[in-house]
């Protein structure tokens, strides 16, 4: 049986971005930041509809808003967990974030993919990779995380790094592209 464009996205395959089941998600998703981003809305609330529509999330996580993503149920947050103002997450696969791990203001984490060959380009399709934060992380301001990278646990990303590799546990990185700070 041939699966669909949305379980190619999920494996992580190549697949059709224009696909009208992947549209009505992120449709979905578009409306759920509109109520997400509201000024008005209590801790609780705020915390209550992370809950709708994320894979998961751990007790006293935060995200201030404006917050953006594709689709959010590809996103799984630690207890604790605090994302500043601005964060984008594209989550075509998933993203794991530890527990009482903390995310500067305007941060990217950025699983979206494309195609390195041109003619596949051109077809439209894209493909993504995972990216796991490990626990007690802190990523300062503006940092962008690329497709496939694992942050340890402890871990430390400069403000305004550009992680294209995995980061160890305990380390520092910093810069563009970020490189371990000794």
């Amino acid at each position: 049986m041939a699966r669909t464009e949305k379980q190619k996205m999920l494996a992580g395959e190549l697949y059709d971005a224009g696909d009208a089941e992947i549209q009505a998600d992120q449709a979905a998703a578009a409306a759920w930041m509109a109520r997400f981003n509201a000024l008005d809305l209590p801790p609780a609330r705020r915390h209550a509809l992370l809950a709708e529509r994320f894979g998961a999330v751990g007790e006293g996580a935060t995200i201030r808003p404006p917050f953006h993503c594709d689709y959010g149920f590809n996103i799984s947050l630690g207890a604790g967990v605090f994302l500043n103002f601005n964060c984008v997450i594209l989550d075509v696969v998933a993203v794991t974030i530890g527990a009482k791990t903390q995310i500067g203001p305007g941060v990217q984490i950025l699983t979206a993919d494309h195609p390195r060959d041109p003619a596949e380009r051109a077809r439209g399709v894209e493909f993504g990779r995972p990216i796991s934060i490990g626990a007690n992380v802190w990523i300062g301001g503006g940092a962008i995380i690329l497709p496939g990278v694992n942050v340890g646990d402890d871990a430390l990303v400069g403000a305004g790094a550009v992680v294209t590799r995995d980061v160890p546990p305990g380390a520092t990185v910093v810069g563009n592209p970020a490189k371990l700070r000794a």
